[in-house]
């Protein structure tokens, strides 16, 4: 069974950085393109930042410069840095990976969520 599974949120005052891991576990051979979106409250999942499987990165314009997004391939980890954080940044990060298994067909399987919120 694979999962994705996030860690890293949490609370963080206006200005800091946070970390978020996504981890592919299960019977896996690799992950493909990985993504990070967020939904704040009364709003839309949008899209934060994307890596293709080569590590080239697309940002939001809201995040840019602010943000990175890597990759460990060795780990079937995809991270998310986040740094000069603002309260708007405050929403449930979800992360978003395209998995190769080791049986079966490649599919898109989707992290649980993790909350970030920033204080002011």
């Amino acid at each position: 069974q694979v999962q994705l599974v996030e860690s890293g949120g949490g609370l963080v005052q206006a200005g800091g950085s946070l970390r978020l891991s996504c981890a592919a576990s299960g019977s896996i051979f690799s992950i493909n393109a990985g993504a990070w979106y967020r939904q704040a409250p009364g709003k839309q999942r949008e899209l934060v930042a994307n890596i293709t499987s080569g590590g080239v990165t697309n940002y939001a314009d809201s995040v840019k410069g602010r943000f990175t997004a890597s990759r460990d391939n060795a780990k079937n980890t995809v991270y998310l840095q986040m740094n000069s954080l603002k309260s708007e940044d405050t929403a449930v990060y979800y992360c978003n990976a395209d998995v190769v298994p080791l049986r079966g067909a490649r599919r898109t399987y989707w992290g649980q969520g993790t909350q970030v919120t920033v204080s002011s």
